[in-house]
């Protein structure tokens, strides 16, 4: 991948450590080098990414009152992944991050009724209010096991389908969740190091759902996320299995090493006004004492060449967990493998089948 260093420092770091991770998630590479050489200014980002995400917004409503509804949906889908990128750390500026965000929204539901198998928006209820979330089941199973894909600090559900097909394809069905601080709950919910108490909710919630296997559930979490899904399987018994793709363990050791954005966003997603009291929180989403409780079987993943968690992390995770645990260490890879998708994307859809007994008579 090539592309200019821009000049702005703020750009060159998002340009830097998430590169991968945008094209892995459904940017057109030429499309990626096109934005950013023509970014200067962090203050541009996020109305460069926005512009960009209009014109596949512009091609899929076209497609859709031309009655292609499935091209509709994958032009949708992808500019519901180009405006998300456009908000995804932009929170200097609320109002123009909440545009972005909510045409991501926007596109994504427009696009889901076409995509195959088709998604549809549910809201599950939470400590007076909902957490937003997009279920998609395989077609063909009356009663699919159901894996629950958590976001990380600064990705949503709209960024999560290249991540759930996998699953998708090996007959689970996928529930993509905007928790506490993340996606359309960031604004009404902070960030918080008992995610486990937003999982119990999720996991109620699917037990009222007759389309659906509960008693074969299981989590799955990148980043952030990876922290929040083993943190989640540690108290909610009821999670059969768990991946955790990249997660810290303990999310206030890693502070001093993040870059300033990632900083920006925790303090603004955990309600709070100063960096300091943001250090301090960090320190609260931890698995220290914690981990030795899960139980469950526990996929594990990590790269050695990661510049956000340590590699380390996992290793710890791996350590002290008390239930069966797999361990993928990708020498070659950044954070979230996002430059090496290929080497664990299916490894642990099929680990995830297998756990959940998928495609087998229940």
């Amino acid at each position: 991948m090539f592309c200019p260093m821009p000049k702005d420092p703020r750009v060159e770091s998002a340009v830097r450590h998430w590169a991968p991770r945008f094209v892995s998630n459904g940017v057109v590479l030429a499309d990626f080098e096109e934005v950013v050489a023509g970014i200067e200014r962090w203050e541009d980002w996020c109305g460069a990414w926005s512009e960009r995400a209009a014109v596949h917004e512009a091609l899929g409503r076209e497609t859709l009152a031309a009655g292609y509804g499935l091209s509709a949906g994958e032009h949708l889908s992808r500019a519901g992944v180009y405006y998300h990128f456009a908000k995804f750390l932009f929170v200097h500026d609320m109002a123009q991050m909440k545009s972005a965000h909510m045409k991501s929204v926007a596109c994504r539901q427009l696009a889901l009724p076409h995509l195959t198998p088709p998604g549809e928006r549910v809201e599950i209820p939470f400590e007076g209010g909902h957490l937003a979330a997009i279920l998609r089941r395989p077609e063909g199973i009356a009663r699919p096991p159901l894996v629950i894909m958590v976001p990380g600090l600064d990705s949503a559900k709209e960024e999560m389908e290249s991540y759930e097909t996998p699953f998708l394809a090996r007959g689970m069905a996928t529930l993509l969740v905007d928790g506490p601080g993340q996606g359309e709950s960031e604004y009404r919910f902070a960030i918080r190091g008992d995610y486990e108490v937003a999982v119990k909710a999720m996991v109620d919630w699917v037990e009222t759902r007759a389309d659906l296997d509960a008693g074969r559930t299981g989590l799955w979490g990148v980043s952030l996320g990876g922290y929040y899904a083993p943190r989640a399987a540690a108290f909610e018994k009821r999670v059969r299995a768990c991946v955790s793709l990249s997660g810290p363990f303990d999310w206030g050791d890693c502070w001093d090493a993040l870059p300033q954005l990632t900083r920006d966003a925790f303090r603004v997603r955990s309600y709070l006004p100063t960096e300091a009291e943001a250090r301090a929180y960090a320190a609260t989403l931890s698995l220290k004492g914690v981990a030795r409780q899960i139980e469950c079987p526990l996929f594990i993943v990590a790269g050695k060449q990661d510049r956000i968690v340590p590699w380390a992390d996992s290793a710890q995770l791996a350590a002290e967990a008390s239930g069966p645990v797999e361990l993928l260490m990708i020498e070659d890879a950044g954070h979230n493998a996002n430059n090496r998708p290929y080497r664990y994307r299916t490894r642990t859809a099929d680990w995830m089948a297998d756990q959940l007994n998928a495609g087998a008579p229940i």
